[in-house]
């Protein structure tokens, strides 16, 4: 996934988004990344602009809580390649931060690096005394960075997740967690399997709705293959709330060609550990916060909850301010769908009008106390002054 900081004249987030990849706007200069630890197999900055040699090496040490063990570090920068002296003492930092950190060097080619973070956690205790950041305490939580400000502590060393990824299955095989993979996070593997049963019964009747409309401009006969971009109009997905990211996961097992962010709410149970180990992307986020993307960025946004969850909490927004955010990041003549109980699914309903949606309720035949509201949101062109 690509992060980067916000430019008001586009940057590279806006550009991956547009090319149909998974990208977010981020940053780390006071606050950790909103992933937990223990998360990436790989970290790359290639020009990036980040100074890693500042604030002491907290930045680098943010790396190091985000990177699983065993993951790798690629950096490119011409400070690594460069012959002034202070260019040279800023390279010297960082190898021998790095070093402190329990990074193996790699590789060193022209301006590129590879570091490899330790499989290891006595690599920590092997450490001469006094050299490096000390290990945060066992109390220390790293599952739920959301506003937590950086620290100068290496996290992640006492975690149940701390696996190197010599260790893990390659993708997508981890994609389907077994039952002791489940027990790091508290589920049960029947929970596990009837949640991924569910989704893939529900993924098949999302498509029977809404490929008559989806692909109007685009016939298919049934049994052929969903058409690629530009013919496909579903590429960039959200899901807003994720749960165990099997909506995610219905969709790769039905081989369409999207890609899906799975948003795991604040005000809900924290799976994005699990989300992110089973090989998928993922974030926390507070829905009465705008979500960190450019406007008109999806191509669909999926809610099956959210508004359960959301009311069950007293928040500072209403359900008419998470409707005005989604339709920000809603491309023109993108799709909601909104799977909740029948009160709330009536309320939103009368909001839709607000916002201009075409929006229809759909009955769901094994469950009465629910419905869908499909929306689209149109495409509106200005009107041409007299």
């Amino acid at each position: 996934m690509c992060i980067a900081n916000y430019e008001a004249s586009g940057s590279q987030v806006q550009l991956t988004l547009e090319r149909g990849l998974p990208a977010m706007i981020g940053s780390f200069y006071s606050k950790q990344l909103p992933y937990p630890s223990l998360s990436f197999d790989m970290l790359h900055c290639s020009r990036c602009g980040i100074n890693w040699d500042e604030k002491d090496g907290i930045f680098l040490i943010e790396l190091d809580r985000v990177l699983m063990p065993g993951g790798y570090f690629v950096w490119t920068s011409p400070i690594t390649y460069a012959r002034n002296k202070e260019s040279q003492k800023r390279w010297n930092f960082v190898q021998d931060f790095a070093e402190n950190l329990c990074w193996e060097l790699m590789s060193q080619q022209d301006e590129t690096v590879v570091w490899k973070k330790t499989s290891k956690r006595n690599c920590y205790s092997s450490r001469k005394s006094g050299s490096g950041p000390s290990l945060c305490s066992k109390g220390h939580d790293v599952e739920t960075p959301y506003y937590r400000p950086l620290e100068a502590c290496i996290a992640g060393t006492n975690s149940r997740r701390w696996i190197p990824i010599e260790e893990r299955r390659s993708w997508p095989s981890r994609s389907h967690l077994n039952k002791n993979e489940l027990a790091l996070y508290g589920v049960h593997m029947e929970e596990f399997a009837e949640d991924s049963d569910d989704w893939i019964k529900t993924v098949t009747n999302y498509w029977s709705l809404l490929s008559p409309l989806i692909f109007s401009d685009h016939p298919k006969r049934p049994g052929e293959e969903d058409p690629l971009p530009p013919y496909n109009m579903l590429r960039n997905v959200l899901d807003m709330n994720a749960h165990f990211g099997g909506f995610n996961s219905a969709l790769l097992e039905a081989g369409k060609s999207v890609w899906v962010m799975n948003v795991v709410p604040t005000s809900g149970p924290n799976y994005l550990p699990l989300i992110l180990d089973r090989g998928f992307v993922g974030v926390l986020h507070d829905w009465c916060e705008a979500f960190p993307t450019y406007p008109r960025t999806y191509d669909l946004v999926h809610a099956e909850g959210i508004f359960s969850l959301e009311t069950g909490q007293q928040h500072r927004c209403t359900t008419l301010d998470i409707f005005t955010e989604v339709d920000r990041i809603l491309r023109p003549e993108g799709w909601v769908i909104i799977r909740d109980t029948v009160p709330l699914i009536e309320s939103a309903r009368a909001l839709t009008t607000r916002l201009k949606w075409e929006a229809r309720v759909i009955k769901i035949e094994s469950n009465n106390e629910e419905r869908l509201l499909i929306c689209q949101k149109p495409f509106l062109k200005r009107q041409a002054s007299k």
